[in-house]
């Protein structure tokens, strides 16, 4: 594969140029070599990477856990039980999440699911804002 530069790259993963460099500036992207011209020039290796951090990114996982399944990724021959723990508790913050949004989603029909379209002063939306006794939940 010829050297890419870092507009190609971009291209071929689909990551904004300023995103590539800023995952190099924070170490998940090793540094690119420079040319004489000192343009960055990128191989294989980092699309392949790139494109890792890319999909992880929209997994949803925080930088951190990228750069620990990163380590993990360079050394295959090690057990995949970190990667696993990683996963699952990416996956309990994710149904975390849910959970909360699920309940945030059941208090908001139930506030405009009485909202009768008349003045502010006897609009639903307005009173349970103002008096968390209307809601349904103790928290949220």
């Amino acid at each position: 594969m010829q050297p890419l530069t870092i507009g190609a790259l971009a291209a071929q993963t689909g990551v904004k140029i300023p995103t590539i460099r800023y995952y190099e500036s924070i170490g998940l992207l090793p540094e690119a070599p420079r040319t004489d011209s000192n343009r960055r020039t990128y191989d294989a290796a980092a699309v392949r990477r790139l494109r890792f951090i890319r999909h992880a990114r929209e997994l949803g996982f925080e930088v951190e856990a990228i750069r620990q399944l990163l380590t993990l990724a360079d050394d295959p021959g090690q057990p995949c039980r970190q990667a696993d723990l990683l996963a699952r508790a990416h996956l309990a913050e994710i149904e975390s999440k849910i959970a909360r949004l699920e309940s945030l989603r059941a208090e908001l029909r139930e506030m405009v699911g009485h909202c009768e379209q008349g003045q502010v002063r006897t609009c639903h939306v307005i009173e349970v804002l103002a008096d968390h006794a209307h809601c349904l939940h103790d928290h949220h």
